[in-house]
């Protein structure tokens, strides 16, 4: 299935949480976003797949405006954010959960101290309420029990399971994954791919998620997009995907060289 790139920016999808209209972004001379129109809808988990510079997570950085476009909009529940206020975002921004590809944890805070943060700096939670809910959020990962130990002490898999008790911290209504199993070996990333869907059937979560993760896409999606030098070349469920006849999708689906570079090589070596 092909996506289209042109939708009206007064379209009004009642199932949408977020929408992208028309969105622009070129960083000097390389254009990265070129007119991406997307609609992510209540309860869905899409999965942004594509090579390595395409933009992916420049993607993720407009739908919660980290990122401003140069020209388009980006709606929250049907509310215009991207030429908001820094004062009005940083109301709308704690119904975002971010897992960042790193982790992005504090070295100097306890497991425990990390996942307060944003309760402490968002909410007004009483002390005993914060460790209530820091003590449910490590659960809802398995890591109750670890509240006291430091970040630098636990496995590549832990962290990530810290960081992802940290998105949801403040009961986001959609969470955001930049490459949630980078660097893990297949069991430790399986993990992953569980809780991710652990957390849409128990908490009704919106998801995005960018991976290059194969295994991870066709486990997790509900719904995958390509993006392929500023647009979206395929938009369908994880079924149609494997009968995609573009070759560009075929050949990122299937870990394969593109046919014009592999040519490249040949004729390179003789």
């Amino acid at each position: 299935m092909m996506a289209s790139n042109k939708t009206s920016s007064s379209s009004n999808d009642p199932e949408a949480l977020v929408r992208l209209v028309d969105v622009h972004k070129r960083f000097g001379s390389l254009l990265v976003l070129n007119g991406v129109n997307l609609s992510l809808e209540k309860g869905q988990t899409t999965v942004v797949i594509g090579e390595s510079g395409a933009g992916k997570s420049v993607l993720l950085s407009h739908i919660v405006c980290l990122i401003k476009p140069d020209r388009g909009e980006v709606y929250y529940q049907d509310q215009r954010i991207d030429n908001m206020p820094e004062r009005d975002l940083a109301k709308i921004r704690p119904r975002f959960g971010f897992l960042f590809q790193l982790g992005a944890l504090f070295d100097s805070m306890t497991v425990g101290e990390n996942i307060a943060f944003p309760i402490v700096e968002h909410t007004r939670k009483t002390p005993h309420e914060i460790e209530k809910t820091v003590r449910e959020k490590l659960a809802m990962v398995g890591l109750d029990g670890t509240q006291q130990k430091w970040p630098a002490n636990m496995s590549g898999g832990q962290k990530k399971r810290i960081a992802l008790a940290r998105a949801i911290a403040l009961d986001p209504e959609l969470i955001l994954y930049d490459e949630p199993t980078t660097g893990l070996d297949p069991p430790r990333a399986d993990e992953i791919n569980e809780l991710i869907l652990k957390l849409k059937r128990e908490l009704g979560v919106t998801s995005v998620v960018v991976t290059h993760d194969m295994a991870s896409v066709l486990k997790v999606a509900d719904r995958i997009v390509m993006l392929h030098q500023g647009n979206f070349i395929f938009d369908g469920t994880p079924d149609s995907i494997e009968g995609c006849e573009d070759q560009r999708v075929r050949c990122f689906v299937q870990g394969r060289c593109a046919p014009d570079v592999l040519r490249s090589f040949q004729e390179k070596a003789r």
